[in-house]
């Protein structure tokens, strides 16, 4: 089979949560010996993350914006290289490709949520083009792969026509995020701050990842703690953050702040294994990959009893109501008061996570695609090889 693979954006610097996905699984495809031919679709960018090999070629292709070249260049170059499904894996899809359609649909939070203005201009051309997209291509695909039982849900709640060819293939997480020595933490973390001890949050300007909630949490925190570790924000800028406290009334916080920018792939383990505790109060997940990131860490993660994360962070997990900040405080606190409590979530975030492995995601997306050419007409592989 010839399987040609969306994965527009892997080589961009700045990546994100689909990126990774589908950046793991094309690894471990590379590895395999399964008779197949990938064919990996992607935009020019600076990192290079992926190599053609034995049984995988990656074809770029340009056109600066993103939704031509999912619409018009893509389609043109499926059909020039006679592929046999298409597997578009960051929600969106072709509105008529020459192959028969995969989908990831990782979540359709963009439907269920109105537009924010605390949105980037990026984020909010990204919601305009999926809820265009997405309630127009869902019947067309052969076929629909989301994130979690929870999105499955959702998904069949708002497109019960689904039902029968929607499947869950869980995400997993990269063997890079392990315990570490502190040897091979500091040197790290030491990049950032100078402090042993700190509290982490990956912080989006995304309105559902929940930065205000943090930040009142951490305050409410900093009131009552004995220790008052640092917060360590990655991803956001100062005055972005400076601008949420002093609306919020609570820029005396600021020195206890510590920005680290864009933080790339490779020093994250180090950053979860240097912090005391990960915060990950989403309001709203499709999954929620660096739960299992700090888990496999080791390091404690206060996360939200809502949509799909009680499901990556099971019931022993620390589960808080994401939109009452001090309950999100009193997490903390208990995760910094109670020794034997603190012990037993890492180890607790140890075990969690051999429930999921990049592995298994990719051997379940492999055996969807022989399911799917196996149910090809002879009408449509005649029309493909043609």
């Amino acid at each position: 089979m010839r399987i040609g693979i969306e994965a527009q954006r892997i080589f961009r610097a700045d990546k994100h949560g689909m990126d990774f996905v589908v950046l793991e699984v094309l690894h471990r495809l590379q590895q395999e010996d399964d008779g197949n031919e990938y064919l990996v679709f992607v935009a020019p960018g600076p990192d290079r993350c992926l190599q053609s090999g034995r049984n995988m070629q990656v074809v770029e292709l340009k056109c600066p914006v993103y939704p031509l070249w999912e619409q018009w260049v893509l389609p043109r170059a499926v059909r020039r290289m006679h592929i046999d499904i298409l597997h578009c894996t960051s929600n969106t899809a072709p509105l008529y490709s020459p192959a028969p359609l995969l989908l990831t649909l990782h979540d359709i939070i963009f439907l269920n949520t109105p537009k924010s203005k605390k949105m980037s201009r990026y984020q909010q051309l990204g919601w305009y083009y999926r809820r265009w997209n997405v309630p127009r291509i869902v019947a067309r695909c052969r076929h629909i792969i989301t994130v979690s039982e929870t999105e499955q849900a959702n998904i069949l709640a708002y497109f019960p026509q689904l039902k029968g060819k929607l499947s869950v293939v869980h995400n997993g997480y990269s063997d890079c995020y392990r315990p570490l020595t502190d040897e091979e933490t500091k040197p790290v973390t030491r990049k950032y701050l100078a402090d042993e001890e700190y509290l982490l949050f990956l912080g989006n300007t995304d309105p559902r990842k929940n930065t205000e909630g943090v930040l009142r949490a951490y305050h409410a925190y900093l009131q009552r703690s004995k220790r008052a570790l640092k917060l360590v924000i990655t991803g956001l800028k100062r005055e972005y953050v400076e601008e949420l406290l002093g609306k919020m009334g609570i820029a005396y916080c600021t020195p206890d702040i510590v920005y680290t920018g864009y933080v790339p792939g490779e020093d994250l383990p180090a950053l979860y294994n240097g912090a005391f505790a990960f915060l990950y109060p989403s309001l709203q997940e499709g999954f929620g990959i660096p739960v299992l990131e700090s888990m496999a860490c080791g390091t404690p993660v206060i996360t939200s009893n809502c949509s799909s994360l009680p499901e990556v962070a099971g019931e022993g997990g620390v589960l808080v109501n994401p939109s009452d900040f001090n309950e999100i405080a009193e997490a903390l606190l208990r995760l910094e008061n109670d020794t034997e409590y603190y012990q037993a979530q890492s180890a607790y975030g140890l075990a969690r996570v051999k429930r999921f492995s990049w592995q298994q995601t990719t051997e379940d997306y492999r055996k969807i695609y022989n399911e799917i050419t196996t149910r090809l007409s002879r009408t449509e592989q005649s029309r493909i090889k043609s």
